[in-house]
């Protein structure tokens, strides 16, 4: 691995942003909400204006090719694909940023992976964020030919063989998994020297990665050390490997209801005014968080819409 290659930051120096996972776009049972069954396209956009207009840094959307039949009660089958999506998202905004969260990259080429990316960045006007992750769905990779047990390593050699395509038009990379010279991937990114790669996670294998490897790090709930120790760990393997070169570190915020609902609340659910839905937020900023991922109680799009503007308008400018 280039242990010396380029860190490409793009949260303000100085500042708290929060990002936006899509709804709609994943309807796992785990964090969908009753009325995204049946919302489509239209629904989606208005919620995407919604966050770019509220400035909100980032929209992410997951990976997922075919969730296999023993995972579908829990996980559903309605995931759609994350370069597709994104670029619909592309359209249909101006500022926000485009988020793979987190694009599992052993299920395809880093070709194949860095010309969807390469693409989406340059139709966007240099708005990708690089979200990459190992995945979970053991007989989702079996249909895709990919073993299992390689996709930790994997992984690390795709990154870096996506980071080479970023970079360079005509990449050279040698590897055990991959190996490609004298081919040339177009169109090239807006974002210069390459866009960042934030690296998803929260065992120790994905914080060691993301310490090693990413330009951002992308907790996938808290890690079971916690995320302080999560924090200290990433760095102290940064000072390691990258000389303590920045790194960009994620958060995902309690789910949050902006005012007093009407509804009763799931429980673990953070409600009330701007200024105490604020508190935590700013506990984050403290630890070194840059982003964090935020997520709101509703009951239609239209009440998170007014959920978005409301955090917008009122609760992160208590922050940043």
């Amino acid at each position: 691995m280039d242990q010396g290659h380029e860190v490409v930051r793009v949260c303000p120096e100085g500042r708290l942003v929060f990002g936006l996972h899509l709804p709609i776009a994943a309807q796992s049972r785990a964090f969908a909400q009753g009325w995204e069954q049946g919302c489509g396209a239209a629904e989606m956009r208005r919620i995407a204006e919604a966050a770019d207009t509220a400035g909100l840094f980032y929209l992410g959307v997951s990976d997922h090719i075919a969730i296999p039949r023993l995972l579908a009660p829990a996980m559903s089958t309605v995931w759609y694909d994350a370069v597709a999506t994104l670029g619909f998202l592309a359209a249909a905004t101006s500022r926000i940023r485009l988020l793979s969260y987190v694009a599992v990259l052993p299920y395809r080429h880093p070709l194949a992976t860095a010309k969807s990316y390469l693409t989406l960045d340059a139709l966007s006007g240099g708005r990708l964020i690089l979200g990459v992750g190992a995945g979970h769905a053991e007989a989702e990779f079996a249909a895709l030919g990919v073993p299992f047990a390689e996709r930790g390593a994997r992984l690390d050699e795709a990154i870096d063989a996506v980071r080479a395509a970023f970079r360079d038009e005509w990449p050279c990379h040698e590897g055990r998994f991959y190996s490609f010279r004298d081919l040339g991937v177009a169109p090239r990114p807006v974002q210069q020297p390459r866009p960042p790669i934030w690296v998803g996670g929260s065992t120790r294998a994905a914080l060691r990665r993301a310490a090693e490897r990413g330009d951002g790090w992308l907790p996938q709930g808290v890690p079971e050390m916690g995320m302080a120790a999560a924090i200290e760990l990433i760095r102290e393997q940064r000072q390691r490997t990258r000389g303590g070169a920045p790194i960009e570190i994620g958060m995902n915020a309690p789910w949050m209801f902006v005012g007093t609902p009407a509804f009763e609340l799931p429980e673990g659910t953070l409600s009330g005014p701007p200024a105490r839905l604020a508190e935590p937020l700013r506990a984050a900023r403290a630890l070194g968080v840059n982003h964090i991922g935020v997520r709101f109680r509703s009951r239609s799009p239209d009440e998170l819409i007014d959920q978005i503007h409301a955090f917008g308008r009122d609760v992160a400018p208590l922050v940043a």
